[in-house]
This record gives structure tokens, C-alpha cells and sequence, in this order.
């Protein structure tokens, strides 16, 4: 029999004697934990190791079955062991971050099905595909151990895919609010929040206007209106100067999002230096003094009483406000980054640079906090009736520029200790051992074959021996033991797509990319040279991710 297992090779039975072997049943899968067992698989049988899934020990040479066999030849009588299916749930899809773009486990668990009493005759499991016809060719018969029949090697054929098994090329389009435009390749987004940033910096400078240019009148609105726009493009120049130096770097920027408090640069990969990480963070400040030091100058020659005197001075303060706070040394600012950079290269750890700066970040916040209304009261007016509702202003803004910080250090660290295991996620580590089945296989004859190999995933195959389709866990669970015998694998299986078939080489944020550009159940996991390496559950990755993330760093 073939089974493509943690090598990448078909397997068949070995010459050890066999142990009495049952029927395997699929009763509801632990959702608590990983599945230990596969499809029928004893208790008795050790479950795969870790680094190599597919080496389970062999339970001895499978029976002799062929494909007109009846139901009561292909079923030996069960033993008082119990057995379990797989746990048929895939994993959830993670909210995405402000800032940085960092890696999410995937896409949301379903829900496992009870199966139905063997005594009752359940309705069909929901979701399987259509029934296909069976395929053409000769059925594949079960090998045995020590005969000179030939195997075939079945291989997975990734054609549009740059290769066997690499991850397509493919990218969901991120969204985040009204698209503005594509420089150099990045989606720049407005977010719905700008809208009432804006209207807020209309109303506020609207009213400085009327006390330096009354004559204006209820035009001074649309004055604010324009500063309010010129002041948004040139935060954007500001997020646009960290792009330049991303992709100048090689690092993917997945979008631009101008929202209520600035900008945002989603970046998807770390810096591989403190150097350019400094140099990464820093550009954004520059660049918004640069634009500060250029208003200045175009507002040498103009009139300061006039209309394009007062919008020039307001983008000038405004562009250096943006450059000296974006200077603060706390995540999540520029700042802040740059101090991570200088601690990495330090003590050589990067962990270490992000707690310096996101503790230095949390001070910032609660300085920002009581520090700021303080400020702009000892520089504001002494007159009695502006006091009350300047007060409550600048209260109200510090409030929110602290939650902001605050918010943003803790999240760094959070996605800090995420990218310090990321790593410990690897395909090859976590994937299941396949036996591979042709179409028209029962679901009985499939189980019992994949019980007898010690393998935890079923991958139907046509008369070629090429991948078709994949087996699904939820699927299974729904047959009852009884009609098993007449139900064809096929009805049960997903075909597979590009987006499908992964790398067994792939780990970390490669790995969790691959998954979220395609959500599935399954994955069929290849080697390079195009062999079936096995299958991997996204149940599998998501409770890998969350033990890793709750292992302390």
C-alpha cells in the first residue's frame, strides 16, 4: 500500500506481525487539544513525533484488499479499544494591528460536528463536495510488503506556482477605508476617522482665523478646510518617506492609512539590522522638518497678515509639532524605534530593544497625560472665559494622545514576543502523514487503510497517482460507522487549489502568509522535488501558535 509519509516517500507495510486491527470510528474530536490519533488509529499506536510527523511506527502489512471486495471483507472485527478522528476545526483569523503589519494566525475554526448514533440513520454532513465521477484508470491496489509489484511516486504538481509547493503570489487587497492612489506600488487609504479629524481642525482653526483675518468671514471655513487637506498631504509625505526606505531595504509595505491622529505605514517584515531600523525610523521625522524648513522659506517673502501667509506659518509650526513628537523616544513613535535600534545594537538582542522603548513609551503616555493640559494653560490666554472650555480641550486631547501611546508600546511588545516565536512554527514539524486513495474508494476501505499505515490524513489521488483533492476531517465526522462502506471519499474531499499545496520548508511568518492568503481546513504539503510530504491542518498550526505564544520569552 502506498502511504506518502514524513519523508516525502510512499510507504508500504513492513514484516512485523500485525495486531488485530477495528474498523476505525470517528467519534467528535477534542477541540481542547491537538489531535493525537488519526483516523482509526489505536491507542496502542505511538502518534508521530513532532519534527517528523510521518514517522509513526508501522502496525504491520496491511490485508491483502483489493477493489471488488465486500464491505464484510474489508472489516475486521473491532477490539475493546476505543478510537478517535481527527479534530476537524481550523484556526481564527487575528485582527489587524495599527502601524506595522504583523503576522495572523489563520483563518476562523469550524465548529466540529457530533457524529450521528450508529443506530439512527443521520442526515448528510453539511458542506461536502459534490460527488464526482470516479476516475478513469486502473483502481491503485494495496502493496505488500516484500512482493516485486512496482510503486509509483505520487507527486504534487503545482503549475502557476513558480514551483512545487511554494505559496502563490497572490495577495487579498488590505482595504482600510477610501483608496487615494498607489505610489510606488503601496495603497494609500483615507480611513473614515480622517473625516472627523478634519472637520475638528476646520472648526479649531477656523476660529484662529477670525481673531487674524475677521475680514474673511464665513470663508475663513474653507481657508481651515485647505490647511486642514495640506496638512494631511503632508503627513503623508511623511509615511510615504518610511515606504521609500522599506522597499529601498526590501521590506514589503502592505498600505498607507491616514487616520485620526497622523499616519500609518504598515511594514510586514522587520529590519534585519539595528542600522537600518534606525534608519527606517528616522526618515519620517526628517523628511517633516525638511517640509517645515520649506514652508518657512516660501513664507519669507509673503505678507504674515494675509491668506497664504497664515496657511504657510501654520504648515510650517505644524510640520515641526509632527517631527518633534514623532522624535519622542517611546514606542509607538519614530522616536521610540530609533531607541529600539540603538539598544539592539548594544546588547545585540532586539527583545531587549523593544522593552527598553516600550516602557520608555508607557512613561511618555501618562508624561503626555498630565503634562500636556498643563503646558498649553501656562501658554494659553488668562482670560476667565476661555479658560473653562480650552481646558476641557486640551484635557480631552491629551487624554486621547496617551491611550494612543500606551495602547501602541503595549501592542509592540505584544507582536515583539510574537515574532520571537514565529520561528518554532514549521510545515514540516506539524504536518500530518497521508495515504493517498483514489476517488471511488469507500470512506471504510480509506480509513482502514490509514489506520493500518499509522497515518492521520486521507489525499485522493487519480489514476496518475496526482494529488486531486484532500480529504476533509469535518466530513468524516459526520458519517456514521455504518454507511462508511457506501460512501466514496470523493463526496468527502475539497479539491485542491494552488493556494493549497505549501512547502514543507515553510515556517513562521512565510508559513502563516501562505495560510491566510488561502484559507482552508487542509493543506497539502510537498517537497521541493514535487513528492507528497502530507497534510497540514490549520487546527494543527492555530493550537502550535497559541502554545508558542503562551511560552514565555
Amino acid at each position: 500500500m502506498d502511504v506518502s509519509g514524513g519523508s516525502g516517500q510512499p510507504r508500504s507495510g513492513n514484516d512485523e506481525p500485525a495486531e488485530p486491527r477495528a474498523h476505525p470510528t470517528a467519534p467528535a474530536a477534542d477541540p481542547t487539544g491537538p489531535a493525537e490519533r488519526g483516523p482509526g488509529e489505536t491507542s496502542g499506536q505511538p502518534p508521530a513525533t513532532p519534527d517528523e510527523p510521518g514517522r509513526a511506527a508501522p502496525t504491520g502489512k496491511p490485508d491483502p484488499d483489493t477493489d471488488g471486495e465486500s464491505d464484510t471483507d474489508a472489516r475486521p472485527k473491532p477490539p475493546s479499544d476505543s478510537r478517535r478522528a481527527p479534530d476537524p476545526s481550523a484556526p481564527s483569523a487575528p485582527t489587524e494591528p495599527s502601524g506595522t503589519s504583523e503576522p495572523s494566525a489563520p483563518q476562523g475554526p469550524a465548529e466540529p460536528r457530533e457524529p450521528a448514533s450508529g443506530t439512527t440513520e443521520p442526515s448528510a454532513p453539511q458542506g461536502p463536495a459534490e460527488p464526482r465521477e470516479p476516475a478513469a484508470g486502473p483502481r491503485h491496489a494495496a502493496h505488500h510488503a516484500g512482493t516485486d509489484a512496482p510503486r509509483h511516486r505520487t507527486e504534487a504538481h503545482t503549475e502557476g506556482t513558480g514551483g512545487p509547493g511554494r505559496p502563490p503570489q497572490r495577495r487579498p487587497e488590505p482595504g482600510g477605508g477610501l483608496l487615494m492612489g498607489r505610489p510606488f506600488g503601496v495603497p494609500v487609504y483615507v480611513a473614515p476617522s480622517w473625516f472627523l479629524v478634519a472637520v475638528l481642525i476646520t472648526w479649531v482653526f477656523g476660529g484662529q482665523l477670525d481673531r487674524v483675518l475677521p475680514e474673511l468671514g464665513a470663508a475663513r471655513y474653507l481657508v481651515s478646510l485647505f490647511f486642514a487637506i495640506a496638512f494631511y498631504a503632508s503627513v503623508l509625505v511623511h509615511e510615504l518617506a518610511h515606504t521609500v526606505a522599506a522597499l529601498r531595504f526590501k521590506l514589503p509595505v502592505r498600505r498607507i492609512q491616514l487616520q485620526f491622529f497622523g499616519g500609518v505605514s504598515e511594514i510586514e517584515k522587520e529590519a534585519e539590522t539595528p542600522g537600518r531600523e534606525f534608519v527606517l525610523a528616522f526618515v519620517g521625522p526628517l523628511l517633516s522638518l525638511v517640509l517645515s524648513g520649506v514652508f518657512y522659506a516660501a513664507l519669507l517673502p509673503v505678507e504674515p497678515d494675509s491668506v497664504p501667509g497664515v496657511l504657510l506659518a501654520g504648515l510650517m509650526v505644524s510640520n515641526l509639532i509632527v517631527a518633534a513628537f514623532n522624535l519622542l523616544p517611546g514606542l509607538p513613535l519614530d522616536g521610540g524605534r530609533m531607541l529600539r535600534a540603538v539598544v539592539w545594537k548594544l546588547t545585540g538582542k532586539p527583545m531587549s530593544g523593544t522593552i527598553a522603548a516600550a516602557w520608555v513609551g508607557r512613561a511618555l503616555a501618562i508624561a503626555v497625560l498630565i503634562g500636556l493640559p498643563l503646558l498649553t494653560q501656562s501658554l494659553g490666554s488668562d482670560a476667565a472665559d476661555d479658560v473653562g472650555m480650552d481646558t476641557v480641550m486640551d484635557a480631552l486631547l491629551a487624554a486621547i494622545l496617551a491611550a494612543i501611546i500606551w495602547t501602541g508600546a503595549g501592542n509592540s511588545l505584544r507582536m515583539a514576543r510574537l515574532r520571537e516565536h514565529l520561528p518554532e512554527l514549521r510545515a514540516r514539524a506539524l504536518t500530518r502523514r497521508a495515504v493517498p486513495v483514489q476517488a471511488d474508494t469507500p470512506l471504510s476501505e480509506a480509513l482502514r487503510r490509514a489506520n493500518a499505515s499509522g497515518a492521520r490524513a486521507l489525499v485522493v489521488v487519480d489514476a496518475d497517482g496526482t494529488p486531486a483533492s484532500l480529504v476533509r476531517e469535518a466530513a468524516i465526522v459526520g458519517v456514521p460507522e455504518h454507511r462508511r462502506p457506501w460512501v466514496p471519499v470523493s463526496t468527502l474531499a475539497q479539491d485542491l487549489t494552488d493556494g493549497m499545496r505549501v512547502s514543507a520548508e515553510l515556517s513562521g511568518e512565510e508559513l502563516l502568509d501562505a495560510l491566510r492568503a488561502n484559507p482552508a481546513t487542509e493543506y497539502l504539503v510537498v517537497e521541493e522535488t514535487g513528492e507528497i510530504y502530507g497534510v497540514l491542518s490549520a487546527a494543527d498550526v492555530e493550537r502550535a501558535f497559541v502554545k508558542a505564544m503562551a511560552r514565555p520569552s
